[in-house]
């Protein structure tokens, strides 16, 4: 009896130990600005002008890529990739799509394709 005892302690310890001792994980890597940020947004084109110091942009996330979708019939911006450029800071980068920054807090935007142009400055 006093062995089994024994064994049942070294496994309860073990199991502790292994539980308390997990990975620990950078917050960027749980999209942890993926969600709605609420601010002042504004879009132009040729012949739509759109400005709302209510605006609403909504982040998420499909595979390695990034979508904001704003409200206020303004169109949406999809695809979207990132990259790191500081403490869980980040900027878009690829054609067309570069001028957005993001991080857990705040969302700011300057966006110029094809006649179109977003801006936002949002917080969350």
């Amino acid at each position: 009896m006093k062995k089994t005892v024994q064994i049942f302690s070294m496994l309860l310890i073990a199991l502790t130990v292994l539980v308390s001792c997990k990975k620990d994980t950078d917050p960027a890597d749980k999209d942890f600005f993926v969600g709605t940020y609420n601010g002042t947004v504004s879009y132009r084109n040729d012949q739509t002008t759109i400005n709302s110091s209510d605006g609403r942009v909504t982040v998420s996330k499909v595979g390695e890529t990034y979508n904001f979708y704003f409200g206020n019939n303004i169109p949406d911006i999809t695809g979207v990739k990132f990259e790191k450029t500081g403490d869980n800071s980040y900027v878009s980068i690829g054609s067309g799509l570069t001028g957005i920054s993001i991080d857990a807090s705040n969302l700011k935007m300057l966006v110029s394709r094809g006649g179109e142009t977003w801006t936002a400055n949002c917080t969350r």
